[in-house]
């Protein structure tokens, strides 16, 4: 359904209306269509509601008025759009629109802030699968005897004077694959689940 804009008899009043619009368009782009057009219906509906219940005879004041206590649609969409993004991400199971809901949610509590971070270090397996290829030498996972010295890169001069040696061999990019496809896995469905308790 398309959003029907409100007549105002004042083009100051039409301008600031379009204006006020646009704001929220922008501050709702990175979601789906389907969710801009309710978030734009609902704020047209409010103005459109509030202008009728106004006793304001100046058409600019009521509009000013209703504007005022809807408040910054910057600041106020903010959480609404960082909960859709997380409901899409846990939805579709997309890595952008998981990084997008996390990043946007990690001032909404210490939870997403820890999510944040189990997603940098996914990012981390990537980053040893490009090393590995690129720097076979010096990236690993390393022990030295029995004791477990470092997971990626390490100085190939400290290599060489310790006992330490890496343990994967061939099989460290297919460790990375499967620790990354595991974890990445572990994350969305951690996140489905907050949503779940959150909402109740």
């Amino acid at each position: 359904m398309k959003v029907s804009k409100i007549k105002f008899n004042e083009e100051a009043s039409r301008r600031i209306y379009e204006d006020y619009l646009k704001r929220v368009a922008r501050s709702i782009k990175s979601l789906p269509k389907k969710d801009q057009n309710e978030v734009l219906l609902e704020f047209n509906s409010h103005i459109y509601e509030g202008l009728q219940h106004n006793d304001k005879v100046n058409e600019i004041d009521r509009l000013l008025d209703v504007l005022e206590r809807l408040g910054s649609p910057e600041k106020t969409l903010k959480p609404l759009v960082a909960d859709k993004k997380l409901e899409q991400a846990t939805r579709t199971f997309n890595p952008l629109h998981v990084v997008k809901a996390l990043a946007l949610n990690v001032g909404n509590g210490i939870s997403y802030i820890i999510f944040f971070m189990l997603y940098l270090m996914l990012f981390g397996f990537i980053f040893l699968i490009y090393s590995e290829i690129t720097d076979p030498k010096s990236t690993g996972l390393f022990f030295n005897g029995n004791d477990f010295q470092a997971l990626g890169k390490i100085n190939p001069e400290y290599l060489i004077e310790s006992t330490t040696h890496e343990i994967l061999g061939n099989w460290f990019i297919p460790a990375m694959l499967l620790s990354i496809i595991v974890f990445y896995f572990l994350i969305t469905i951690l996140l489905r689940v907050k949503r779940k308790v959150r909402s109740l």
